[in-house]
Parts: C-alpha cells; structure tokens; sequence
C-alpha cells in the first residue's frame, strides 16, 4: 500500500475509534433508539440522491438494514445508555468477526481452519477476561447487550457477503434508509413521546454536531474511504486496520471521558486483538490459497472474503 492509502486507512480507524466516544456524549444529548434513528436519517439523507440506484436486491439491503441498524445499532447504544464504557465497547465489538466465522461455517459452508479456530478461542478468552473484568465493575446487562450487538453485526457481514455489494458506499447509504422508522417506532413505544420530544426541542449546535459526526463523518466518509481502499488493495490487505478501531477506542475513551483501563482491561484486548487478527487473517489466507475453483475470487472479488465493518 502507498504511504497515502496507509494513512487513509489508519484514518479511518481513528475516526470509527473515535465514534465510540462521540456516541458517549450523544447518549446525553438524545435517548438510545431515538439517537440511532437521527443517526441513519442523516446518513440517509441527502447522500441517497447522490449514489444511485441501489446495486443489489431490496431483500439484501432490507435485511442488512435490519439487522445491523436496528438489531446491532439498537443494542449497542441500549447497551452503551446503560453504562456500558466507550473504550471497552469498541473492543468488545471486535467479536464480530468471530461471530461472522460461525456464522459463515453455518451458512456459507465454509470450514475454518485451524488457525482460525485457534484464533477464536483466544478472542473468547478475551471476551471472558473482559466480562469479569466488567462484572466486578460495571452493569452485566450492559455488556451482555454489546455481544448480542456484536452477533448481529456478525448475521449482517454473512447476508453482507451473500449479497456482494460492488459499491459499499452506495450500498451502505441505502441500508441507512431501512431502519430509521422501525427504531422510530421502537422509540416512540419505549423511549416515550415526551421524552423524544424533549431531547429534539432541547437540540443545540453540539448535538447537530454529534448527529453530523455519527452520520457523515463515520458512514459516508468513513464507508466511502474504505470502499476505495478495496477497490485499490486486496482486502487482506485492508482489513487489519480495523484492529487499530479498539485503540483508537480505548485510547481516545481514556483521554476524553477519563476511563480507567486496567491491568485485566489490557489483558483482554490483548487476547481479543490477537484473537480477530488470527481469525481474520487467516481466514483471508485460506480463501487466496484453496484449491478449488470457487475458494478463487478474482481480485475485484476479494473483499467479499472480508466484509467491510459497519462503524459504530
């Protein structure tokens, strides 16, 4: 990779990494499932009269859409609203691509290799590191919310694959439209009239701003970026920036909002870091080096062996 596309990348990660405490400070702006609903409203619009016409079938994006915007998103910031810290959150998340192994081994047929179980199983030592290390701190419930977020996130990067989108940003964009009056509805039903209404007669210049990055900064532009990083470079290539997601995470967590990491915190991002790298690279590995004649894709093809994340 040039120099340029480097920074690019680990930009990217920086801004996703960010994201985490940014939605922080949303959750104080706005209720969760009203947040999420603003968030892909604005990502939405006016960015889906600019993209064209969607690329793949109504059913792909419509199941994307709900998975990860309503499922994923919704329980992320649930999660998050109810004490979930930014840092660990951003970590957490990374389980996603062993949720996508298994998934993927379900639905696609594809049989991860040893390695790449290996790699699992040191995610999940993470994972469990990380779960005692929240519950003698911090709300269960809340991290429980955050792994269920993370296998949605998992569900919608195989139905992502089965639909093979040429363009991630056009087809991210057109996702946004799908949950924004379901988490609507939801909130409506939970959250409460009165209290939505509040948080919108209560919007001030650091909200919009908030909703601004969530929206185009993290989607548009961040979508956009990656996409033509893939289009450019082989997704074993791209994919590894997103570990630098959790650091730019944790560290950004602790310097704007104050959270501690402790010495059991490190531990499981280590676990879990090297976990996804195993599973992730050596999963991008098997799928160059097959034998048979569809574990080959042609290189434009490749990405779809490693769906883009969804930033959070």
């Amino acid at each position: 990779m040039r120099p340029l596309h480097i920074a690019l990348a680990a930009l990217v990660a920086a801004v996703w990494g960010v994201n985490f405490v940014v939605i922080e400070v949303g959750l104080g702006h706005f209720p969760p499932l009203l947040f999420s609903a603003l968030r892909f409203l604005v990502a939405a619009l006016p960015a889906v009269f600019f993209v064209g016409r969607p690329k793949v079938a109504w059913k792909w994006i419509v199941g994307v859409g709900l998975v990860l915007g309503v499922a994923k998103f919704g329980l992320l910031f649930i999660g998050m609203d109810r004490g979930m810290p930014a840092g660990l959150s951003s970590l957490v998340l990374q389980v996603q691509a062993v949720f996508t192994a298994l998934f993927a081994a379900v639905a696609l047929g594809e049989r991860p290799g040893g390695t790449r179980v290996l790699g699992m199983g040191i995610a999940l030592a993470g994972i469990g590191v990380a779960a005692v290390d929240e519950g003698a701190s911090g709300p269960v419930l809340a991290f429980v919310l955050v792994i269920v977020a993370a296998a949605c996130w998992g569900v919608s990067n195989v139905l992502t694959r089965k639909a093979a989108p040429p363009d991630s940003l056009n087809f991210m964009v057109w996702v946004s439209t799908v949950p924004v009056l379901p988490l609507l509805g939801l909130s409506l039903l939970f959250e409460g009239w009165d209290r939505d209404a509040d948080a919108l007669a209560a919007l001030d210049w650091s909200g919009v701003g908030i909703i601004v990055y969530v929206a185009w900064i993290t989607t548009v532009f961040g979508f956009g970026a990656w996409g033509f990083l893939l289009r450019h470079h082989p997704a074993s290539s791209v994919a590894p920036f997103t570990l630098l997601v959790p650091v730019f995470g944790m560290s950004s967590a602790a310097l704007f909002l104050g959270e501690s990491v402790s010495p059991l915190r490190w531990c499981a991002a280590a676990l879990l870091v090297g976990g996804v790298a195993l599973t992730s690279l050596a999963g991008a590995r098997r799928t160059r080096t097959a034998g048979g004649p569809d574990d080959v894709p042609a290189p434009e093809e490749e990405p779809e062996s490693n769906p883009a994340p969804s930033p959070a």
